[in-house]
């Protein structure tokens, strides 16, 4: 059973000063003084050359790695001691020795770090000082209380410490008290400050982290993309090789054996359901992934498509050089979609297919003069094809007034 937020509040208050975490966390403030308080130390030095040195460039060549280096070491820092990450700012490395200098001088986040050295160079100290004084204070309060109740037997018999009052025994006790129950929340806003100052200074503001978070998942969705991809086209072939190819086996024994037996009904039945489902599995392969787009590329596909649809086509492509496997694969469903439309739904007479290259763009223009009426939100196919599309950053627009004409216009990335 889950503690209420009293409880919880209350057994985290008597337990604070013998968490680990809390002394973790005060490691933290005095290892970061320590590295803050040296590292400025030698910024300083390093700065402090420069009105001396003459070889300007090998003191900067010297400066800009060490900061970047001292930050590094902050956020080890924090994941040692806090089991927080800070992610690191993006650098540009060019080749050249020049280049670098002038491209560490002129990057912004060079001077957020060295800022962050300066600053943590007097909170880290200030906390560190805070939390020394109030840890030793609560324990030497106690210690004082103690020594006040009993006087030690080395003390006995000297006028070292005389009566004390128990009042004032029981005001350094709780004082003391006080101290070590309450130093723990103290030195975890301080750390808290600490980490939030880091994650400012440090790594990267939120405009930057949303940029590279979308970055990775437009990575990551491209991956599964071509994975899935490949996997049609793998099991493409495994049907294509082995079980296509024991159906036409299969039909061509039936074929024969209906020539030589002409009486037998139930061999002719046989024979025409094996053809249907060569036909039906011949569909169904082309659907996953057509052979010919990998070899002969889209124009050739798409004539295919063209030649086998019931509605006549006019068919015109224009790509000077092909685009990426994933690409066409799109392209190839979206006008294999439309043309099935245009014959299953629309009524159509004619249609006209359109692929151009316009910059990095392959752009599909697919009309018929049916009656109209598609949209994406009324049926499957549509809007598979339009998450299809999406899933590489395409665009489809369609635009089917009811009476027709149906236009369908799909935007693919080259690259993708």
């Amino acid at each position: 059973m889950k503690r209420n937020r009293p409880d919880a509040l209350w057994r985290e208050i008597l337990l604070g000063p013998v968490r680990p975490r809390t002394w973790w966390t005060t490691a933290h403030l005095f290892t970061g003084a320590l590295v803050s308080g040296a590292g400025v130390c030698l910024l300083s030095l390093l700065v402090f050359s420069l009105m001396f040195v003459v070889t300007l460039p090998l003191v900067l060549a010297v400066l800009f790695p060490f900061v970047w280096g001292l930050a590094r070491l902050q956020r080890s820092r924090f994941a040692a001691f806090l089991g927080e990450t800070v992610d690191p700012l993006p650098r540009d490395r060019p080749k050249g020795f020049r280049e670098r200098l002038t491209a560490d001088a002129f990057d912004r986040n060079t001077w957020k770090q060295a800022g962050f050295h300066v600053v943590a160079a007097v909170t880290e100290a200030g906390s560190a000082l805070l939390v020394g004084v109030l840890w030793s204070t609560g324990f030497s309060l106690l210690l004082l209380a103690a020594i006040a109740k009993g006087k030690p037997r080395l003390l006995r018999d000297t006028d070292l410490i005389g009566p004390v009052d128990s009042r004032i025994v029981i005001t350094l006790f709780l004082l003391g008290v006080f101290l070590l129950f309450a130093t723990p929340w103290v030195v975890r806003a301080l750390a808290a400050l600490d980490l939030t100052m880091a994650r400012a200074l440090l790594g990267p503001d939120r405009a930057k982290r949303l940029s590279h978070r979308v970055e990775v998942l437009t990575e990551s969705r491209s991956a599964v993309v071509d994975a899935a991809d490949a996997e049609r086209r793998r099991i493409e072939r495994d049907l294509h090789d082995g079980t296509q190819q024991r159906l036409v086996s299969l039909a061509m024994n039936l074929g024969m054996a209906r020539a030589m037996n002409p009486d037998l009904p139930e061999l002719a039945e046989a024979h025409d359901e094996a053809k249907l489902a060569l036909a039906e599995l011949r569909d169904f392969v082309r659907g996953l992934h057509p052979a010919v787009l990998n070899d002969r590329g889209l124009d050739a596909a798409l004539s295919g498509i063209a030649a086998r649809s019931p509605v006549p086509v006019t068919l015109t492509v224009d790509l000077p050089e092909r685009p990426s496997a994933t690409t066409e694969a799109v392209a190839y469903f979206v006008v294999s979609e439309a043309l099935a439309n245009a014959a299953k739904h629309a009524q159509a007479g004619r249609a006209e297919v359109t692929v151009s290259r316009d910059g990095d763009t392959v752009r599909i223009l697919v009309t018929d003069d049916g009656i109209g009426g598609a949209h994406p939100g009324k049926g499957s196919g549509l809007r598979g094809l339009a998450q299809r599309v999406e899933s590489i950053d395409g665009t489809l627009i369609v635009h089917s007034p009811v009476g027709g004409p149906t236009t369908l216009t799909a935007e693919l990335p080259c690259a993708s």
